[in-house]
């Protein structure tokens, strides 16, 4: 097997020197993407109306909700890529590579099906206003077209995270943004389109990014490389990659559906508390995604070192991945506690709206790195092929805690400090329990041992 330039030997050398080299073109990306997400809302408040902006906003807990699932298909690829690799079971790793690529696109058409059928009863489900379903719905449905591409280039991007490549995603994601900044910019100010223009700016801008991951595996010296000739979904991979990922998806599923039962009891509190609260939100989603850069991490050189038969670096990388993690989320989350007002007036003016942001930002950004544990804690027990009983306790520990919260102790003290406190304590209970699963599962492999 040739060694890419781009591509990071996990199985030997310095973990935590390679860990940090594969972690932060991870955070870069998702930095970016979230920018460029930023610059859609901008565009249309800036040119069209804000009528454009809740009806692009609106659609987002929809398309988390309904995407989760087939992008936990993709933590499968990762995880089964990288064991063979690992491994050094190219042929196994090829396999994988093109079943991978065959189901993005079959995920990715099913979606898009479903997304322009149902996209405006979805909505009307949802409660959205009649003063901005119709647009909602027309950017759903382009979004929704889009499926396919988005598709390759999400499961593109976990086969090159599986062999250690997290730059040219990262350069390939920012010559997408630009282009979907620019192509914003043309279809809404030049051509004086809505939502529609800023769908298809979207559409076209993650087409380049699909046809850019594509190019890269298809001229790839390594195992994972792309052959059309080879496309072919393999049942025994199919399975593999269900047994991890659908868990993984039907965690993220339930995930969201909390989310709307807690932004349901935000609402509670009147148009001061939504606004601060979505603002402290968005503010948490920068920490977040650098957070869940390690969880990438862990999940990737897990898989291969496990693949290997490494399980001393195994479990050490467990280890630097809990350090890293909390690091990051304690600076970070508490770099925005400390300039939380400045932040907050970024998004909000109201002297009501910021004390409610402040508050979240108080019960959630001080102890935001238990949360960056507790994904950490599962990449690991996932990257060793472990997902079902994660996803149990998961879903317990984090979704079943917070309704049980929300109905009892929530209900007798109705205030947003004692909605947001149910976060860090689910994620304090959940990682404690996702490491109890580890040790238990460590000891049954011999992990434990140094």
């Amino acid at each position: 097997m040739l060694k890419e330039s781009h591509t990071i030997d996990m199985c030997s050398g310095s973990l935590p020197k390679k860990m940090i080299l594969f972690a932060v073109p991870l955070i870069l990306s998702s930095l970016l993407q979230l920018m460029f997400n930023a610059v859609d809302l901008v565009v249309v408040g800036q040119f069209v109306n804000d009528t454009a902006v809740g009806a692009v906003g609106s659609t987002s807990a929809l398309i988390n909700l309904i995407v989760n699932l087939f992008m936990g298909l993709s933590v499968g690829t990762n995880v089964l890529t990288a064991r063979y690799v690992g491994s050094g079971r190219e042929e196994d790793a090829s396999e994988t590579v093109h079943t991978s690529i065959l189901i993005s696109v079959v995920c990715g058409f099913l979606l898009a099906f479903v997304g322009v059928l149902f996209a405006k009863p979805m909505l009307a489900l949802m409660g959205s206003p009649e003063g901005v379903i119709d647009q909602a719905a027309l950017y759903l449905r382009i979004y929704f077209l889009g499926m396919p591409i988005m598709m390759l280039y999400n499961f593109g991007s976990a086969i090159l995270r599986a062999i250690g490549d997290t730059r040219r995603p990262l350069y390939y994601l920012t010559v997408s943004g630009i282009v979907n900044v620019l192509m914003n910019l043309f279809f809404v100010i030049v051509l004086k389109r809505g939502v529609d223009g800023v769908a298809w700016a979207t559409v076209i801008s993650q087409g380049l990014s699909a046809i850019l991951i594509l190019n890269n595996l298809y001229h790839s010296e390594h195992c994972c490389r792309l052959i059309p000739s080879k496309l072919k979904i393999t049942a025994s991979k199919l399975k593999g990659i269900a047994q991890i990922g659908i868990p993984a998806g039907i965690q993220g599923c339930i995930f969201s559906a909390s989310n709307v039962l807690i932004q349901s009891s935000v609402n509670s509190f009147g148009d001061a508390a939504i606004s601060g609260s979505a603002a402290a939100a968005n503010l948490e989603g920068f920490v977040y995604v650098s957070m869940n850069a390690f969880h990438h991490t862990v999940l990737s050189f897990t898989g291969q070192n496990y693949g290997a038969g490494k399980f001393d670096r195994v479990r050490k990388t467990l280890f630097w991945g809990l350090l890293y993690v909390t690091l990051v989320g304690g600076v970070l989350g508490n770099l925005v506690v400390l300039l939380r007002v400045p932040l907050l007036n970024l998004y909000i003016s109201g002297a009501d709206a910021i004390s409610y942001g402040i508050t979240r930002i108080f019960m959630i950004n001080t102890l935001y790195f238990l949360c960056g544990t507790m994904d950490v804690a599962v990449g690991s027990l996932r990257g060793m092929g472990f997902s079902l009983v994660p996803m149990f306790v998961s879903l317990a520990g984090v979704c079943g805690f917070r309704v049980v919260w929300i109905f009892t102790y929530f209900r007798a003290h109705h205030t947003l400090s004692m909605l947001f406190v149910s976060y860090p304590i689910s994620w304090s209970v959940t990682f404690a329990a996702h490491l109890a699963v580890y040790f238990l599962w460590a000891r049954k492999k011999r992990l434990a041992a140094s």
